[in-house]
């Protein structure tokens, strides 16, 4: 199918720790994500009432109900429009999913122009005194403006998921797993976020080259065709693992960790974002969209531009 990316937008909260973003007090997840919604539509030459269809595409939602999507329909005006939206969450791939879903709707004909946003604020979870994992994450937001008709070409999507790893990296509380109310003391903890970083890399890059060898034959191109990377930006040993696996030019590679951080769910948007706006998505482009998530999950998609 085809499709057009018809434009990108991302949101940094000015704050600093560390050399990484870091949202205020008063910033909210759907605040950040309409944001760089609004940067997105604008890139699009977009209204908020051409969208049809928001997709929230968050790690982890601004709160249980009503749905993120929801809350960045009403920031951007268009509440009373009556337009669908809901949220697709799988952690870090949020957006890769949300547009594996997003192009399923335009070749199905249910919409024509759809709007993906997200933001993550991982910092709020991580524990301070978990020094490790607290250098790895930042702040910010990301969007996506996709519509039917277009120069880009789907060759391929895959996504693919492991269950028995889903301790290795969690957020235990927001859910109905553990009651605020019966232990309000097991509540707090649970709300940090944990993760076993060595295992997770371990056991991703493991699985990692089998995976892309599915997606890349589904695409029918090889490892040396791909011209552009657009990588989920977990950490700095995960993009060298994907160097080494992927071989060839290094600087196919959409780097962007260094001063951003893991924005969970919306590095990979904003990797995009660099992409299409320093000029690298050229026609004919094959681009590989890739990442991997909590769970553990891998997906990916092959994008002829």
């Amino acid at each position: 199918m085809t499709f057009a990316l018809a434009g990108t937008g991302v949101h940094l909260p000015p704050r600093c720790a560390a050399g990484r973003p870091l949202a205020g007090a008063g910033d909210t997840t759907s605040g950040m994500a309409a944001l760089a919604a609004r940067d997105a539509l604008d890139a699009a030459g977009w209204t908020a009432h051409d969208v049809e269809m928001v997709i929230g595409a968050s790690s982890v939602m601004e709160q249980p109900i009503p749905g993120t999507a929801t809350l960045i329909q009403r920031r951007l005006g268009i509440g009373a429009a009556g337009g669908a939206a809901f949220d697709v969450n799988a952690t870090c791939l949020s957006a890769l999913v949300a547009l594996d879903v997003a192009l399923m709707g335009i070749a199905a004909g249910r919409w024509r122009r759809v709007l993906i946003a997200g933001a993550d604020l991982p910092r709020r979870a991580i524990d301070p005194a978990d020094r490790a994992t607290a250098a790895i994450f930042g702040d910010g937001a990301a969007a996506l403006a996709v519509a039917a008709g277009g120069t880009q070409q789907l060759l391929a999507s895959r996504f693919e998921s492991w269950g028995d790893h889903a301790d290795l990296c969690t957020l235990a509380a927001g859910g109905t797993r553990v009651d605020p109310f019966a232990d309000p003391a097991a509540f707090r903890d649970a709300a940090r976020f944990r993760m076993n970083g060595p295992a997770l890399y371990r056991a991703t890059a493991r699985l990692f080259p089998a995976f892309l060898d599915r997606l890349l034959d589904a695409a029918g191109v090889t490892r040396d065709a791909i011209d552009v990377i657009v990588p989920h930006q977990a950490s700095r040993p995960a993009i060298a693992h994907l160097a080494r696996v992927v071989g060839g030019d290094r600087a196919r590679i959409i780097d962007i960790l260094d001063g951003n951080g893991n924005q969970v769910a919306s590095s990979l948007p904003h990797a995009l974002h660099v992409a299409r706006t320093t000029g690298r998505l050229t026609p004919g482009a094959n681009v590989l969209l890739v990442g991997s998530a909590a769970g553990i999950a891998l997906g990916g998609m092959v994008i002829r531009w």
